[in-house]
């Protein structure tokens, strides 16, 4: 058969890795797709620059529009980001008729729904395998290798530059800023971090597993997301003792009551794998009704991590091309007609453990206070620390771990505590989760 021509839009990291992949594995990927993958055209602003892969045999181009209005082109691959001029670069190769594989978690997350139903319309597919978690196939296992599973919940390190940052902080009892700067040196986090550590990519990321595991739309407003930045190595160091990590986990949660989405810094037990996921790796645990909990893990990023994921979409779509459009597997696994509008819930409706951080003064009475109000909110303590004052200091840390209660009724608790004159300063929170 003929080969299928494919074109890149973006050359960069990723780009790169994903020729040098389809190159270097071409027998095996003609095998198992039937048909040869090749490489057309790329686009790249700066058609100067050195690559990191061997562009002979490849048209650059610098307008990205010259590849999705190219007839030849069967499959366009965004690897551009952000969701502007990528969002209409990967519509316009829809309403083309190409089929389209991206790595842009912010465009699906953001703009999914109306991506996938122009894809529908046009009877091609949209592959996003490597906008989760690199070269994990995490979007394959939920949405075909668990199809027979009623999903319960799933919970996921899927940001490498906050897991290298917490790692770091715990191993070296470092600071939050320094360890960043660092993180930046080195590559793992970009000039302005915001996206990473305040969690917004790890949030793109929920979305879309939590859509594929529930069968609900994507919903990227209604996450809640909370970053690291407020995290001290004093706050990892209190967790260890208790015997727990703390990792910026995505947690989706399917309830009576509708469904969680979250983003935040939690305390997981040290026992649990996940919680054994260091540096820039990453790892999502998936827990169904028929399978259990399952973990995967792996590499989160990087060139050819990121392009393993490219090429297996690529396959995936080559397999399809000569396919019935009605019967491939659904973008996102549930048939378009049977996504449905579970509710999510508002952080403060969600129920979980907590590990708080107390600035109390020394003298007697005031744990009293504390577990006075904490009992008049129905909430139990599971473990206490308290720690001696430093020479001359008033004020001592107070660790509580509590257990399970509705957020709403912490807060409430939380203002009354910090009401009292005995404790300086604001609480610290962080969620915990046992992950079971």
């Amino acid at each position: 058969m003929t080969p299928v021509k494919i074109g890149l839009l973006g050359l960069g990291t990723v780009g790169g890795g994903t020729v040098n992949v389809l190159r270097r594995n071409a027998e095996e990927i003609c095998r198992r797709a039937g048909r040869e993958i090749i490489v057309s055209k790329a686009s790249a602003r700066d058609l100067s620059r050195a690559r990191i892969c061997d562009t002979s045999g490849i048209e650059l181009v610098q307008d990205p529009f010259d590849i999705v209005n190219d007839p030849e082109i069967q499959i366009v691959v965004e690897l551009i980001g952000g969701d502007g001029i990528a969002r209409e670069l990967v519509l316009q190769a829809l309403e083309n008729g190409k089929h389209v594989v991206t790595a842009n978690k912010a465009l699906i997350a953001l703009h999914g729904n109306s991506i996938f139903a122009k894809a529908s319309e046009k009877g091609v597919m949209v592959a996003f395998e490597p906008a989760v978690a690199g070269g994990i196939p995490i979007i394959k296992a939920v949405r075909e290798g668990l199809a027979g599973n009623r999903i319960e919940w799933l919970a996921g390190i899927i940001n490498g530059t906050c897991n290298y940052i917490l790692t770091e902080m715990l191993d070296k009892r470092r600071d939050f800023h320094d360890v960043l700067q660092e993180a930046q040196t080195l590559g793992y986090a970009e000039s302005d971090p915001t996206f990473d550590v305040e969690g917004i990519d790890a949030a793109h990321k929920l979305t879309i597993l939590a859509s594929i595991a529930f069968g609900i739309p994507l919903q990227f407003d209604k996450v809640y997301i909370e970053g690291i930045a407020r995290i001290t190595r004093i706050d990892v160091a209190y967790a260890e003792e208790l015997g727990y990590r703390i990792k910026l986990l995505g947690i989706a949660r399917r309830t009576k009551e509708g469904v969680e989405l979250r983003v935040h810094p939690t305390l997981i037990p040290h026992r649990r794998l996940i919680a054994n996921v260091d540096g820039v790796m990453n790892a999502v645990v998936v827990k169904g009704d028929a399978a259990g909990p399952t973990l995967y893990y792996g590499a989160g990023a990087g060139a050819e991590p990121t392009a393993s994921s490219v090429v297996a979409d690529l396959v995936d779509v080559v397999r399809t091309l000569t396919g019935d459009p009605e019967n491939r597997v659904p973008h996102l696994a549930f048939q378009p007609g049977a996504i449905s509008a579970i509710p999510i819930l508002p952080i403060d409706a969600v129920h979980t453990a907590y590990y708080l951080r107390l600035s109390a003064e020394d003298r007697p009475g005031v744990l009293a206070d504390v577990t006075r109000i904490l009992a008049g909110h129905n909430i139990s303590i599971e473990a206490i620390i308290q720690k001696e004052a430093l020479t001359e200091e008033t004020f001592v840390p107070v660790i509580l771990l509590t257990q399970q209660v509705l957020e709403r009724e912490l807060n409430a608790a939380i203002r009354e505590i910090e009401a009292l004159d005995c404790i300086n300063r604001p609480v610290k929170r962080i969620r915990v989760e046992t992950l079971g």
